[in-house]
């Protein structure tokens, strides 16, 4: 209807037929990369494989310089003869792309804004229902204050979707608040999601459970029996973070019961855990979740429903894999829940066997150096389709055998056939040991066509946030480091520090406690080795790196003078304030190991404002407006402490409007060539050009 139809039968006219590459004759790399380039990548999520296998569909996000922003759009391929078309053409981005059980239909959340529009057309997020085989799309939902998420039920005549209203809270200040509703207030007023079942044969809808619960995800079973549900009591984000629970709703006796928690709470190593992921087997028993903790390895439960007081099965994992993401599934047909593990740079899809509430054999699904993204299954289980990055291509498609135990992939999609011309780094995995003795890893990035008998090349230290995370063994273009410096000639390390993901559960909890210390020995170590390997100029040095990797430029500055240049990012400088500003102050309660007044010297020790006296580091700060993570506080006490009393060069970058990530192009691009610059200026010594 209106605008959206219009678009969508477009995209069924301008549909693009995908080549595969390896039809395409070899192309000669010819083209250096630069940062104009970052903004032609099409990235790929949500990978959806239709019922029967036969299609697929994802959301591809690309830059808009014009709307200033990066959007995502719907495409569509099939599977055999790889064609593939484009299926949305709106301003906003489309999300949670879920097919219907017969194949017709591909159900999504969109926006479409009209002046003076009432619901579905007023720029709230709304539940479409796009034609595969005419590319018309629908509002099933007009929510005036939108929808927050949906799911199709097992035989697609029901929709179920949340939505949000303003419940007041009734205290002994309540009237106070509501006398004076000018001011602020800390708390007394929450955005709540009742949830609502669409019957989708007579679109007659009904109110099916409003508790005034803050719902952050929910899963219905096949037989629609029972309805999980992820809860807490208040939508402030650190609510989510130990104050979560499972809830079941059973939709025949309109009860709801909460699963016991001690396991992921009492018994873990932290209270502070993130409840995510809920996938319901066939069964409509049996519930997989996930739950994760900041500086420990995250845990898979396996519940059952009809034993709501039982502890739940705790998948064990093996080798060094960590669980990655929130994406769990049962695979169809079979007795196996998937997810995905980090393990050494790749990102695996493993598959374990759970009969009768025991643990089974578990498998890797896809063999080879595979950093798997989003995966689907076909409706009978025998087909995986999924995203993945490799060492010479960004996110495309694939697609497997998901019975076979040594699956080999075939590549369906070429979203960024631009890359077959590019001068690629040389990636590979460097090891070397730390201080104490542990092995550490990372990855290297090389330029083109570089021989070690070239000699040493300067060097970029780029460090990935989280610090529960990784740096892939795959091609990245990011704003926050990797090919745009290889490209003019840099040596380019990411190295996988200690608690990082990926390395086995010791690698990855050595760091609770020891922040500001153990991972930095850990970084020098490896900046040592490549010196000591003649690839590295000592003199020619510069470190970087956004969130956990902004906090640990600014220790790595702090504690030692070898950088020339550093460009520090949402970096924490004081952990006393991240615990009292940042959103989730789980985080740092747990690597300090207490509370402020319980741990006073931890968070001395972990804080680069102790030891900012230190710093000799001519230093690049950005920072976003509203960032709610690591709040502009920070970058503006390591700014004072270096512009006014410390006389060492520097900047502070503020981007209006932005959070804890760069969300605008003319940001992105900003943030890019700022950091080129400083680097160029500070380690080459290459003049300033503009400068007046």
């Amino acid at each position: 209807m209106g605008k959206l139809s219009s678009f969508s039968m477009l995209a069924v006219i301008t549909a693009s037929t995908f080549v595969s590459s390896a039809s395409i004759a070899a192309t000669q790399r010819t083209h250096d990369i630069t940062t104009d380039d970052f903004f032609n990548i099409g990235g790929m999520s949500n990978v959806q494989l239709s019922p029967n296998g036969k299609q697929a569909v994802w959301l591809e996000s690309r830059w808009d310089k014009e709307l200033d922003k990066s959007q995502r759009d719907l495409w569509l391929i099939d599977t055999k003869t790889r064609q593939s078309k484009r299926m949305t053409f709106t301003n906003e981005s489309e999300s949670s792309p879920q097919w219907s059980p017969d194949g017709q239909y591909i159900y999504y959340l969109g926006k479409i804004k009209q002046d003076k529009a009432k619901a579905p057309y007023n720029g709230k997020a709304q539940v479409f229902r796009l034609s595969v085989n005419t590319g018309d799309s629908q509002p099933m939902t007009k929510e005036v204050e939108g929808v927050n998420r949906f799911q199709l039920s097992h035989d697609g005549n029901s929709l179920y979707f949340l939505t949000s209203k303003t419940v007041k809270d009734k205290d002994e200040w309540a009237s106070m608040r509501s006398s004076h509703s000018a001011p602020k207030y800390g708390h007394g007023e929450r955005k709540t999601n009742p949830l609502y079942q669409l019957d989708l044969q007579h679109f007659k809808q009904k109110l099916l459970l409003d508790d005034d619960k803050v719902v952050w995800e929910f899963k219905v079973n096949s037989d629609e029996s029972k309805i999980a549900r992820i809860t807490t009591d208040d939508n402030e984000l650190v609510r989510l973070e130990g104050w979560s629970d499972i809830e079941i709703f059973d939709t025949q006796t309109a009860t709801n019961s909460t699963l016991v928690d001690t396991q992921w709470r009492d018994d873990a190593p932290s209270p502070y855990g993130w409840l995510l992921g809920l996938s319901w087997q066939e069964n409509n028993t049996e519930l997989a979740f996930r739950i994760d903790f900041d500086g420990h390895p995250g845990k898979l439960f396996i519940a059952n429903a009809g034993k709501m007081d039982a502890p739940s099965l705790e998948l064990k994992r093996s080798g060094d894999v960590t669980l990655n993401s929130s994406d769990i599934k049962w695979r169809p047909n079979s007795d196996e829940i998937c997810y995905r593990g980090a393990d050494h740079g790749r990102v695996k899809l493993l598959c374990t066997e759970i009969d009768d509430g025991e643990q089974g054999k578990t498998r890797n699904v896809i063999q080879g150096d595979m950093v798997i993204g989003s995966y689907s299954f076909s409706q009978n289980g025998k087909t995986v389709a999924f995203s993945h990055n490799g060492l010479d291509h960004f996110s495309d498609m694939f697609i497997a055998d998901a019975n076979r135990k040594r699956a080999k992939a075939k590549r369906l999609s070429n979203i960024n056939p631009q890359v077959e011309s590019w001068k690629l780094p040389q990636i590979s995995i460097v090891k070397w040991t730390a201080p104490d003795g542990a092995v550490v890893e990372g990855i290297l990035d090389l330029p083109a066509g570089y021989k070690r008998e070239d000699g040493p090349l300067p060097l970029i230290v780029q460090i990935h946030g989280g610090p529960t995370s990784a740096t892939p063994y795959a091609l990245q273009h990011r704003s926050y480091g990797r090919s745009t410096f290889t490209a003019n000639g840099w040596a380019l390390l990411s190295p996988n520090y200690r608690g990082s993901t990926g390395y086995g559960d010791k690698f990855l909890t050595q760091l609770v406690g020891r922040e500001h210390d153990i991972e930095v020995k850990d970084i020098m170590a490896g900046v040592d080795h490549l010196i000591n390997e003649g690839i590295v100029d000592a003199d020619k040095m510069a470190v970087m790196g956004w969130s956990n990797g902004g906090y640990l430029t600014n220790a790595l500055i702090s504690t030692n003078n070898r950088f020339k240049a550093a460009s520090s990012g949402a970096g924490v400088f004081d952990q006393r304030l991240q615990w009292m500003l940042e959103d989730t102050p789980g985080h740092v309660v747990n690597f300090m190991q207490g509370l402020p007044w319980e741990k006073p010297e931890a968070y001395n020790h972990g804080s680069s404002l102790t030891y900012a006296d230190k710093i000799k580091t001519p230093t690049l700060i950005h920072i976003g407006e509203n960032d709610q993570r690591v709040p502009l506080g920070h970058a503006q006490g390591l700014y004072r402490s270096l512009k006014h009393y410390l006389n060492v060069p520097v900047e502070l970058v503020v981007y209006p409007g932005e959070g804890h990530g760069l969300s605008k192009y003319q940001h992105r691009k900003a943030k890019m060539e700022w950091d080129q610059k400083w680097f160029n200026h500070y380690v080459l010594g290459q003049k300033i050009s503009g400068k007046e």
